[in-house]
C-alpha cells in the first residue's frame, strides 16, 4: 500500500497515511479531532530521511559499505 503525506490547510501540520491508491485522494480524518482540513501533497523521498539533505552514504560497488572489495578498507 502507497504512503502518502497529507498538510492541514489551517496550520500546516503534516501527517502520513498508508491508503490504498483508490483512496488517495479521500477526505481525512483529522488525527487530532481539531476538525482541520488535510489535503495530499507531493512527497519528498530522500535516502537517508534527513532534513537539509543529510543522507546515508550510499554503496558504491564492491561488497564492503565503504565501496571497496571486502577487506579493503581494512575492517573486515
Amino acid at each position: 500500500m502507497p504512503l502518502y503525506e497529507y498538510q492541514s490547510v489551517e496550520d500546516g501540520e503534516v501527517i502520513e497515511l498508508l491508503r490504498p491508491i483508490s483512496q488517495a485522494d479521500a477526505p481525512v480524518e483529522d488525527p487530532a479531532g481539531k476538525g482541520r482540513e488535510f489535503r495530499r501533497i507531493h512527497s519528498t523521498f530522500s535516502p537517508g530521511g534527513g532534513a537539509g539533505g543529510a543522507s546515508l552514504p550510499l554503496n558504491q560497488g564492491g561488497c564492503c559499505p565503504c565501496g571497496k572489495n571486502q577487506g579493503g578498507c581494512g575492517g573486515g
